[in-house]
């Protein structure tokens, strides 16, 4: 209901704190210039200026109340694009507002609550008003405010059973731990506290517009906080935000965006009709033409545009730019490309949407795809065009998934992208660090697809491949797996099979991979020597890493004794796309508990301690596998082993960039690619020549390099 107050014709503002240093009431010369121009306020003397330049013909057609502050006016032009206006406050109503210096504000038709940086332009904004308890889409409460009124995100689960709050600061690793966590009630609780550190709870929020940002032909703008440099043309509505920008991560909001609820990280871009309602939009992301974002947290460096996300978590480099595709109640592990058509999020087990899917980073949904609720990928699974009925629990990593005929089992090819897509293996770790652009990476990303991760699950398949192939070897009456004594001796059996049949070719079947049906699991001693081939170039590049991180020659007996000092983890966590030991995350937790974390700054001062000591934990990890493998203790290696993993990991290594050429050469070989060009000149000029491919050239060194290091590494090793 519309309320009426009488009688404050003559009332005087009260002034908060701070903003009267270097200001001064208006002269009588200059009241007469106001009003001159046609300006209104029921009393000047709730009008203060600056004690520098003021000239005050350059205010006109414009209404006063409250209190008003004004900065420096000169005769001065600001200008932004093809966006040309002159220093001055024109056709405006401010009250209770407070300009900086050289300000362009002109036809505003009601600016409330606000307190402006220097060099700022606001033109053709119909309102643009901040309340007295606002949170700027930050999950903390005012005083009075009942629980209720606090806002969640409920990322994960539609039920909102993994829900987190917003804060200005967050990253996908906060989200995740909070998200995952729930039975540790004490936790939950604490993280709540950490969200409401430094907040005073007083009713005397004022919206920010920092400086150099420009904001123009919006339609409403209330409760935010805008940072520097930002650009807003053409909003529709923004409310309870706040918009992260600097002069070295601009951000900006372009035509019919909507956003409520809601934080937006450095260097990000919304535009061109798109929604986000409750949500955390991390650094370097883009979310654009009509693409919807509601009850998530994207991670730095994504890029959404048609689509329609409700309820996920997802992590650093999602793509996702197809219209007729969405994703709902999912953890996206990052570095994923959801294909057009693919309907995540439509098949639920239960009469309740209370189903979650979990997918490992470079999860790749083929076209026209959809998975039931719930379903859980391991690392690197493609998924080919498909409709997959029933739940799916894929550990097999960088595999290819298919389905055949309804009611039957799936197909799974694990290793499928080292047998036959090693280039995008080589490339992946490259582009994802050339696309990163953020201005100050708080969140750490985990880029190459050979990680401890994707290892630890790795370790698991080849496990899981020995157990089937015993089970097949044994189906099929072969002796030695049969006049085993015991289960370890039948596994043995089976994989010394593996290794001494490396051209047997059979197939597997895997009942835990999908619900009712199981899966066929192709290629098995194909994909178990490609696995362990993996497992000694990581765990090999690993060992080098660490010697040149340390100013290591060679690893020589006291170089590996130092390895083995460093503590042992063999649980590995993608948590928000830094990859840590999963312990980490319980000691985390407890220091959370136990008061020795008390905000979320210094949450993220433990997770760069955790980072800086990575490297030393990935190297003993290394020794784990190699021990695992070679079935021995690295201290009765021999030298023939360290001649073994020399000679598997540099053909490995030229391996990858032997067939990464050729994935590119069959782009200019292949006659059906060919076709649609007139001359190898125009196909050239299009694709551009093969010979010019940087990121081959930079291959090409880098192995010759590694291979080199890698000997030197192990020469002391050797003897």
């Amino acid at each position: 209901m519309v309320q009426i107050s009488y009688g404050q014709k003559n009332s005087r503002a009260k002034f908060p704190d701070g903003v009267l240093k270097g200001k001064r009431a208006l002269t009588s010369d200059e009241i007469s210039a106001l009003e001159k121009n046609r300006n209104i306020c029921r009393d000047w003397n709730c009008v203060r200026v600056t004690d520098g330049a003021f000239d005050a013909s350059l205010i006109s057609d414009c209404e006063f109340s409250g209190f008003v502050v004004l900065g420096a006016l000169t005769r001065a032009t600001l200008r932004f694009h093809d966006l040309e206006l002159e220093v001055g406050i024109r056709r405006s109503k401010l009250r209770d507002v407070v300009t900086g210096d050289e300000n362009a504000i002109c036809n505003v038709a009601y600016l409330d609550n606000y307190r402006l940086g220097r060099n700022v332009i606001l033109f053709n904004i119909q309102e643009m008003s901040c309340t007295k308890h606002s949170k700027f889409g930050n999950g903390i409460l005012k005083k009075g405010e009942d629980e209720s009124l606090r806002v969640w995100i409920g990322v994960a689960n539609e039920n909102d059973g993994r829900a987190v709050l917003p804060f200005e600061n967050m990253i996908a690793e906060d989200a995740y731990i909070w998200s995952r966590k729930r039975d540790d009630k004490i936790l939950m609780r604490r993280f709540v506290e950490l969200t409401e550190n430094g907040n005073l709870k007083t009713l005397d929020t004022f919206g920010t517009v920092g400086d150099s940002s420009v904001i123009k032909n919006t339609t409403l703008l209330k409760d935010a906080k805008i940072g520097e440099c930002a650009y807003i043309k053409g909003a529709f509505k923004l409310k309870n935000i706040t918009v992260l920008s600097s002069p070295e991560a601009e951000s900006q909001i372009g035509e019919g965006v909507e956003m409520v609820n809601g934080i937006m990280g450095y260097g990000s871009r919304v535009f061109y009709q798109a929604v986000a309602v409750r949500f955390v939009i991390g650094q370097n992301c883009q979310l654009k033409y009509g693409a919807r974002l509601l009850n998530s947290v994207l991670g730095d460096n994504s890029t959404v545009s048609c689509c329609e996300l409700l309820n996920n978590l997802i992590f650093p480099f999602h793509e996702q730019h197809h219209n007729s595709s969405f994703l709902i109640a999912t953890t996206i592990m990052g570095q994923c490309n959801i294909a057009a058509g693919a309907t995540i999020g439509s098949n639920h087990n239960s009469r309740s949407p209370d189903g979650e899917i979990i997918a490992g980073r470079g999860f790749w949904p083929g076209l026209c795809s959809d998975f039931k609720h719930n379903s859980k990928f391991a690392s690197f699974v493609l998924a080919a065009k498909g409709s997959y009925q029933h739940e799916l629990k894929i550990t097999y990593p960088f595999s290819l998934i298919f389905a055949s005929k309804e009611n039957e089992p799936i197909h799974i090819i694990p290793a499928f992208w080292f047998m036959f897509n090693m280039f995008a293996i080589a490339r992946n770790r490259d582009k994802f660090s050339k696309r990163d652009k953020r201005l100050k990476k708080i969140q750490h990303i985990e880029t190459d697809p050979l990680a401890p991760d994707s290892m630890q699950q790795i370790l698991s398949s080849i496990e899981r491949l020995v157990e089937l192939s015993k089970n097949h070897l044994q189906g099929i009456g072969l002796e030695t797996i049969i006049s085993a004594k015991s289960e370890a001796q039948k596994l043995q059996a089976a994989k010394d099979f593996l290794h001494q049949n490396p051209n047997a070719d059979f197939a597997l079947f895997d009942e835990k991979c999908q619900k009712k049906y199981g899966a066929t699991i192709l290629k098995p001693v194909k994909a178990y020597k490609e696995y362990r081939k993996v497992l000694k170039y990581f765990a090999s590049r690993s060992l080098v890493e660490f010697c040149d991180l340390k100013k290591i020659e060679s690893l020589d007996s006291a170089a590996i004794e130092k390895i083995l000092s460093i503590k042992l983890y063999t649980k590995w966590t993608n948590a928000g796309g830094q990859i840590l030991p999963s312990k980490m995350l319980d000691e985390f937790a407890n220091l959370v508990k136990s008061k020795k974390i008390n905000s979320w700054d210094e949450a993220h001062k433990f997770y760069d301690r955790c980072q800086s000591h990575y490297g030393e934990y990935k190297a003993r990890y290394s020794i784990f596998i190699l021990e695992k493998l070679y079935s021995r203790k690295i201290s009765e290696f021999t030298r023939e082993i360290f001649d073994d993993i020399i000679c598997d990991v540099t053909a490995f290594s030229k391996g990858m960039y032997k067939a990464s050429i050729y994935s590119r050469q069959k782009d200019y070989d292949d006659p059906f690619r060919k076709m649609t060009y007139g001359s190898e000149e125009e196909m050239v000029a299009v694709l551009g020549s093969l010979n010019d491919n940087e990121f081959l050239h930079s291959l090409k060194n880098s192995t010759a390099e590694f291979n080199a290091r890698l000997k030197e590494c192990l020469k002391s090793a050797r003897k």
